[in-house]
């Protein structure tokens, strides 16, 4: 299918409890337009509300590309630094969204992501990426260091091997990207759809509530030095414990009942 530039670039599909997002810019290689981001910021303001979700997907329509980045003839339509400052404001807002959604979010990569594209991959809690998927901060091959894309892939794959992309702008294979960290598992071309499916179901089945702020306490343990990442966890389980769907696992677990069903957020 072969979205025209007329057609909405975000679509949204629902499958049970998991939201399914789809990049629909396939004739521009799903570039980050200004549009798209803010189609992508509403969309994720409207299912922080949204208690029936419990998994987002994120994907891209077409076979060449996951995202390329940013829209670079937008990018070039215009001098105005009061222009591209706002985008990429818009662009970083969009990204810290992901982590502060409820819901975990996985990135699905059937083929290339570059620059801002690979900081969208970096930004998801989970990445599941085809074995064809090619992955690159590649603007320095353009005359532009991928600043905000470094943030978020530089937090997934540590510092040298961050550099290293961005020095270079060189791409790195599926299965390298899954060494460094940056994508969480690498399938065939042929099994990523059941892949992320089958992922996005299996977290969407367990307790929503210990997910969500079980999310919010990992990002924000994750800023910690280490003694104060460990009391804030143990606040927090020691907290969970208490709760409802803790209770209730826990008791079917040591006293051999089914499993509990959990209710929403």
């Amino acid at each position: 299918m072969t979205a025209t530039p007329n057609e909405p670039v975000l679509l949204r599909r629902d499958e049970g409890r998991i939201a399914i997002l789809t990049l629909n810019r396939p004739h521009a290689m799903n570039a980050l337009s200004g549009e798209l981001i803010d189609a992508l910021q509403a969309e994720f303001d409207r299912l922080a509300k949204d208690r029936e979700i419990r998994c987002i997907v994120i994907e891209a329509q077409g076979d060449r590309a996951f995202s390329t980045g940013h829209d670079l003839r937008e990018v070039a339509s215009t001098r105005d630094y009061a222009f591209h400052h706002s985008l990429l404001t818009r662009c970083s807002a969009m990204m810290v969204s992901i982590q502060r959604l409820p819901q975990p979010v996985i990135a699905k990569v059937k083929a290339v992501a570059t620059a801002a594209g690979c900081q969208l991959v970096a930004a998801c809690d989970l990445a599941v990426a085809s074995s064809a998927a090619t992955f690159a901060t590649s603007g320095i091959n353009n005359g532009l260091f991928c600043g905000t894309p470094s943030v978020s892939v530089g937090r997934n794959v540590g510092p040298k091997r961050a550099l290293d992309m961005l020095f270079t702008g060189e791409f790195v294979d599926a299965a390298t990207a899954l060494r460094d960290g940056l994508v969480s598992r690498v399938v065939p071309p042929a099994e990523l759809d059941a892949a992320t499916m089958a992922l996005a179901n299996r977290i969407a089945a367990q307790p929503p509530q210990q997910i969500a702020e079980g999310k919010a306490m990992f990002h924000r343990h994750m800023t910690m030095e280490l003694g104060q990442a460990y009391a804030y966890a143990t606040e927090f389980m020691a907290g969970a414990i208490q709760r409802e769907d803790a209770q209730a696992g826990i008791d079917a677990f040591v006293n051999k009942k089914p499993k509990p069903e959990w209710n929403g957020r």
